[in-house]
């Protein structure tokens, strides 16, 4: 935790204090965020995550990277689940300010929906890292865009189905991450009146399950050679959960794209469920993250220019699945 000797002690009641097992007292000063937090022997560095859903595969692989990162400076790493509730994500980062954290992550709620949250750990000197939540006040890094994963997705979508198909695409307005990569959806295919996008919002919890319904219920009003169909995910669950009503109906006609390249999207695409993903190295994502708020530590805040730390995705199709896992094993753990 941020904590700060009482200027007004002497040397020797310091070490009183020590000897008693009293411990430090914070001041509350902020300011001294900057080169020894977490190196007292008493308090480790405390890196606070909020999370829009932790239990998500591609946001679980995050949070264990970090746990790894963080080890290696002996930092403590605490996560709170918010539930995809913004409203709670900004309460829980306020918590972590009032607590005394050291550096605070966001994962996927936009700094947009997080204004109080980031006011507080601005004023309070707290360098704030965000994943797939983008730039705003007072962050410090931010990785996982996620516009840089819809891209060759989109893009491959667009070549496979040319200028007349009909797409399911199944959204999330709560996270930036989702926000970007439908607007790279909208931008690929705005200019072709061929193309008839069907746009239903999953929620979280519960993905998996709207995925399937929403699926159910497009797939009714889209039978067999009924002309070029696809399925999109703004990332792999809403995807995975179309995939179950696909399989229930045996409609292997339907091509289905997702994002993040988690470990049962590996496996749709093996199995030639899924037509591609975009793998999201979020394990060095993590590192990363990790790696820039120990520079922003030493550096000082106040002397840190906020900067951007993206990992590209890697696309993985049937054609190069097998050399994928070859490459990168621990995807399909």
């Amino acid at each position: 935790m941020r904590k700060a000797f009482i200027g007004l002690s002497s040397a020797l009641l310091v070490a009183s204090m020590l000897l008693t097992g009293c411990g430090s007292a914070s001041t509350g000063d902020s300011s001294t965020n900057s080169s020894a937090a977490g190196s007292s022997s008493d308090s480790k560095f405390d890196l606070a995550v909020v999370s829009i859903s932790p239990s998500d595969a591609n946001n679980a692989t995050y949070i264990k990277g970090l746990k790894e990162a963080a080890a290696k400076y002996g930092w403590t790493v605490s996560v709170t689940d918010a539930h995809g509730s913004a409203d709670e994500a900004n309460a829980a980062i306020q918590n972590f300010v009032t607590r005394g954290a050291d550096a605070i992550i966001d994962m996927v709620f936009p700094t947009t929906s997080l204004a109080t949250g980031l006011r507080a750990a601005k004023e309070a000197k707290i360098p704030v890292a965000t994943w797939g939540g983008g730039m705003g006040d007072g962050v410090v890094v931010t990785n996982g865009t996620g516009g840089l994963f819809a891209v060759p997705i989109v893009e491959m979508m667009k070549e496979q189905l040319g200028d007349k198909a009909d797409i399911l695409a199944l959204t999330y307005h709560t996270g930036q991450v989702a926000r970007e990569r439908e607007a790279e959806l909208d931008k690929v295919f705005k200019d072709m009146p061929g193309i008839k996008i069907t746009k239903n919002e999953v929620k979280i919890p519960g993905t998996l399950q709207d995925g399937a319904q929403y699926a159910n219920a497009w797939l009714a009003s889209h039978p067999e050679n009924s002309g070029k169909l696809a399925i999109w995910g703004s990332w792999d669950d809403p995807a995975l959960g179309a995939i179950s009503s696909l399989k229930q109906q045996n409609r292997k006609d339907i091509l289905v794209f997702g994002q993040n390249g988690n470990a049962d999207a590996i496996k749709a695409v093996q199995d030639g469920w899924m037509t591609a993903t975009a793998w999201e190295d979020a394990a060095a994502e993590a590192a990363k993250a990790v790696e820039i708020l120990k520079q922003v530590i030493d550096t000082g805040y106040d002397n840190w220019k906020p900067t951007t730390a993206e990992v590209p995705p890697v696309v993985v199709t049937k054609d190069t699945v097998d050399q994928f896992i070859k490459d990168h094993p621990e995807a399909i753990k």
